[in-house]
């Protein structure tokens, strides 16, 4: 099952199985940077994806969006981080094109891992 929750501005994928979820690790490792906690992965927002705010501020990126794979669910936050500040208006939620960007990005790995939701 799948959900966008807007109060969150995430992509969640719940009820995931064992098998389903150890696919999807194995991905996320393969393709994504591996974040600071076990789990957490990045997903680089392409150049031709920034927005305004990111490309007024080329010394804050490169720019991802945060995926996280828990026990049973896989979430994709919707906001824009900077790889290198914390505190910067370049920081943001993402456009309609970075969104649909996510869950493209995040279909075509269902779609590889012959997971259906």
């Amino acid at each position: 099952m799948f959900r966008l929750t807007a109060a969150m501005r995430q992509y969640l994928i719940d009820e995931l199985s064992f098998l389903e979820r150890d696919n999807i690790d194995s991905y996320l490792k393969r393709t994504l940077k591996s974040g600071p906690l076990a789990g957490v992965y990045w997903l680089e927002v392409p150049q031709d994806v920034l927005a305004p705010p990111q490309l007024a501020h080329p010394n804050c990126g490169p720019f991802y969006f945060t995926v996280m794979l828990e026990k049973t669910e896989l979430r994709a936050e919707f906001l824009v981080r900077s790889s290198h500040n914390m505190h910067c208006s370049c920081i943001a939620w993402a456009t309609p094109i970075q969104r649909q960007f996510v869950l493209d990005c995040i279909d075509n790995m269902l779609k590889e891992e012959f997971i259906s939701v």
